[in-house]
């Protein structure tokens, strides 16, 4: 794996979130919304994503594929072997992101499971058949909340974040719009999965049809919520150095709104509706925990309807957006508590 950066400097850092809010944006698009040259940004953003500081995918959306199932893992794990555990999750082709938790002993790990028989084997066969696993829970993601997919770590304001939209289509609202499948379709995401930024001509070249007919497809699955583009980038270099998961209990009449509220708040990097003791799974970054204390106090504090909450400090990520980071070592933890 390529060497990534240990800094970025402060237009890097809003290159870098420009992307994250727009996976595809150009690079005249992206110098627009900053008051930048194309010429800087380029100059800027293709070493990033030469040196692996930046990589871009694309997530399926289970819900569009029959019989997928989309689940939340916390494993309580032997402490002495929780990385090597966190190792083996995120080299599974089927894991989106795997993090290290709380004291050191709890992973959680988010699954994309082709079928119910991939969820049994995992359940029944893969996990208890794992000595460093000492117990797990599962929880099934019902309903992910796309407003967080433009998170910007803050490094952009509403106005910018909002000129970027223009650079992805609007996304349709009911289920009844989503697009047929096609036979090219398998191939266009796997190739999208591998670099989300792959050129309309190459992606042709990859699923045997023509540049104009790649973008227009790519178009319709994004509008139609089958796949979303992603940006994956160390959170430290956009000056997050402190993220937590909080699992929390909502009424189900308060469910909605309070998922809503969350999803929109700049703090908030993903939200999920699950099965389970919780029914809401937040993933919160922010400068140190501090800010945490006072998310907790100033944003959920006032939310009528929640009955519980579990705040687990994330201490190392192993996987995003379902790109491996480098393998835990030793050494490894003296840098940001392991997260690179």
């Amino acid at each position: 794996m390529t060497n990534v950066r240990h800094s970025l400097d402060y237009t890097d850092r809003r290159i870098a979130a420009s992307l994250l809010a727009s996976p595809r944006a150009s690079w005249r698009e992206i110098g627009r919304c900053l008051g930048l040259s194309e010429r800087t940004v380029v100059r800027r953003a293709v070493p990033l994503y030469g040196d692996g500081t930046l990589r871009a995918t694309a997530v399926r959306n289970p819900a569009y594929f029959p019989g997928a199932v989309p689940i939340a893992l916390r494993i309580r794990c032997r402490p002495n072997k929780i990385r090597q555990v966190a190792n083996a999750l995120s080299r599974r082709p089927d894991t989106i992101w795997v993090d290290i938790l709380g004291g050191g002993d709890e992973i959680s790990a988010v699954f994309f499971l082709d079928n119910p028989d991939n969820r049994n084997a995992l359940l029944l066969r893969d996990l208890p058949a794992t000595d460093a696993v000492v117990s797990w829970t599962a929880h099934t993601l019902l309903r992910v909340f796309r407003a967080t997919f433009h998170w910007t770590a803050g490094l952009l304001t509403a106005e910018e974040a909002a000129g970027l939209a223009i650079a992805e289509p609007e996304i349709v609202a009911t289920p009844t719009d989503l697009p047929a499948p096609l036979d090219i379709d398998t191939d266009l995401i796997a190739a999208l999965v591998e670099n989300g930024r792959i050129t309309y001509t190459d992606l042709a070249d990859r699923i045997g049809t023509s540049a104009l007919t790649a973008r227009r497809r790519l178009d319709t699955l994004l509008r139609g919520n089958v796949i979303r583009l992603a940006t994956e980038v160390d959170l430290a270099l956009l000056g997050v150095h402190a993220e937590a998961l909080l699992w929390i209990s909502v009424q189900p009449a308060a469910l909605e709104r309070v998922a809503e509220t969350l999803a929109g708040h700049p703090l908030v990097r993903f939200v999920a509706a699950t099965t389970g003791t919780v029914n809401l799974m937040v993933a919160v970054a922010t400068t140190d925990l501090s800010a945490i204390y006072a998310f907790l106090i100033d944003t959920i504090g006032p939310l009528s309807g929640i009955s519980a909450i579990d705040t687990t400090p994330i201490l190392a990520t192993a996987k995003r957006t379902g790109l491996a980071r480098r393998p835990f070592t030793e050494s490894a933890d003296s840098t940001r508590n392991g997260r690179r």
